[in-house]
This record gives structure tokens, sequence and C-alpha cells, in this order.
């Protein structure tokens, strides 16, 4: 069954997860996390990404964050593709550390957004690497120290969740701190991390309860919500997906971007699709990737069938750092 496409669009509120292949150990020591963390923050202070919550276990990694200027799977594949090219490098490894793909969930912020960001912070706790409440609050690879203010981290968007809890510092610190609390006494939820139907009825009881009324109503393994807001959503997914299929791209886009690009930058046309590698060829090809796939809606297969390159160094190309000629290019060529 071919895998269902990424919901994902600016604002929307995602919980990100990834695993080790087999198992890994994906964060073997400090600096394997700190690499890690680094990456993260640079994304949130360039805007792309605005995190709440974050928990970094042996294994595995967990993230509630909401899309920025970019789209989720640009900054995922950021993050996941530099952190892993050093993490081989420093463990003198070859090949894949991550279990098949990240697995994204859109959720719906309430009733869901708190009680996300106290299950997250207490997985440190609920795996036993930290032994009580007072060692997390120290614990520097979660955002809950950011959130007492134990370890300031100036990228985590600390003050969207602290003013749900009042309008003072302190007071709502310490009113956060007691709602974590109380969370440690219910264990693992099943229906924060389960399959689509759990995650949207609140547990198995639940839905064999709806099960047996015959009103389970919509659901979706994408996305942890109640069923007004999974059905809203994947109506508005489809709009979109509607919408898109009914733009049509001229067959003559690509190489009417090439000859632009090519005059703009002053070299001859036939240079961007030959083997040269000068620093201005490889530059221009940068901006045609960004321009053709950002902004135009090609695929990486599409460019690199163009430009008779890998796919794979279409995408780097494509998702590298925003030249600042790309905000100048028309939108039609």
């Amino acid at each position: 069954m071919p895998r269902q496409a990424r919901l994902d669009a600016p604002g929307t509120l995602h919980h990100v997860m990834g695993r080790g292949i087999e198992r890994t150990k994906i964060f073997q020591t400090d600096t394997d996390r700190t690499d890690f963390v680094t990456r993260l923050a640079a994304l949130c202070q360039q805007g792309h990404l605005v995190v709440y919550a974050w928990a970094l276990l042996p294994n595995h990694f967990h993230l509630l964050l909401r899309t920025g200027t970019r789209p989720l799977a640009q900054s995922l594949k950021r993050l996941l593709t530099g952190y892993v090219v050093n993490f081989n490098r420093r463990q003198k490894r070859a090949g894949h550390l991550f279990q098949n793909r990240y697995t994204s969930i859109v959720v719906e912020e309430e009733p869901y957004l708190l009680e996300l960001v106290r299950y997250l912070h207490l997985n440190p706790l609920r795996a036993r690497l930290v032994p009580d409440l007072r060692a997390l609050a120290r614990y520097p690879w979660t955002g809950h120290s950011a959130l007492l203010g134990t370890l300031p981290r100036p990228w985590q968007d600390t003050r969207t969740i602290l003013t749900q809890f009042g309008p003072r510092p302190r007071r709502a610190r310490a009113a956060y701190q007691a709602f974590v609390q109380a969370g440690i006494a219910r264990g693992r939820r099943p229906e924060l991390v389960g399959g689509g139907l759990l995650r949207s009825r609140g547990g198995w009881a639940q839905v064999l309860a709806l099960r047996r009324k015959g009103s389970l109503g919509a659901a979706d393994a994408r996305i942890l919500g109640r069923g007004a807001f999974v059905a809203g959503l994947l109506a508005e997914a489809a709009r979109r997906e509607k919408e898109t299929l009914r733009r049509t791209r001229p067959v003559r886009a690509l190489p009417a971007l090439a000859r632009h690009i090519t005059g703009k930058e002053g070299i001859a046309e036939g240079a961007l699709r030959s083997g040269r590698r000068t620093r201005a060829l490889v530059r221009a090809r940068r901006l045609f990737c960004q321009l053709a796939v950002r902004g135009m809606g090609y695929s990486g297969a599409e460019v690199a069938r163009f430009l008779g390159v890998t796919t794979s160094a279409v995408n780097r190309l494509a998702v590298s750092e925003e030249l600042p000629e790309v905000g100048k290019y028309p939108k039609a060529l």
C-alpha cells in the first residue's frame, strides 16, 4: 500500500518522532546530543520551525513543533541529514541511522498541546534516565528545563506554553511544574501515541464504545485530533490537492528557467547541464534547483532528469540555505 502524503501547511502543529534503525542508539554521547540540538536551534532561529517541547532518548527523539517559513519536510531533511553525516563520521560508521522516515502527526491544539508538552517532557523519567522530577528539572536533553528556567534555551518558545499557566513567569512555572507532576501517575498514554483511531478517540475503551454504537467518525493515522478536526483537515487537504492538480506547469518551463538564469548569471546556456563544476556553475545550479523545486513545484526527479544529475543532488541543492536571489526572480518565466 503506498505511503500517505504528509499533512502540512504554514503554522501547522506537529508531533514528530524518529527512531534508530534496528533500535540503534542515535545519541551515544553528549557531543551527539549537542550537535542535534544546535541544528534544531538554528532552524528555529531562522524562523523555519517553532519548537514547544522536545526530548532526546538514546534510540529515538520527540519534537512538538509548528511549521514556520518553510515546509516541515525541508526543515526535517536538513536537520536529520546533517546530523546523520556528522554522527557517522564521529562514530566511524556508514549507512542509515534512522528507521524508515520520521513520523509526523498533525495535532489539534486544544486539548492536546499541553498534554503533549507534559507527555514528551516526562519521557526521560518513564525511561528511568532520571530518578525524579527534581533531576528532570536539571536534565539538559528535554525542553522541560527551559520551561522551568533552569537551563535557558533562547530558541525554544517557552512563552506560548507558560502564558497558559499564568501571566507572571514565577507562578506560571510553579503551575506548569505541578501540571507535569500530576502527569506522572497517568503513565503511558495510548491516546497520544497510538494508531489513528486511538489518537482520535481517546484510547481503546472509547474506540470499542463508539464501535458498538456504530459512530466511529473520521480518523487518520497522521492526525491527533477529534472527529470534526480530522474531517475538516482531510477535506482541506483534498481541496489543496485538487487545486494543485489543476495547476498546469508549462512544458517549456524548465528550459525557460535555465535560459533566464544563465542569461542573468552570465554563463553559457548549455553549461548548466554539463558536468563542469566551476563556482559560478555550482551556484547557478543551486539557484535553478531552489527555484524549480521550491518556487515552481517540480519534483527533485523531474529537475534531475532535466539537468542530467541524481535526484539526491537536486534535493540537496533545493533544501540548502536559500540564495538571496531566489526572491528576486519572477514567478512566471
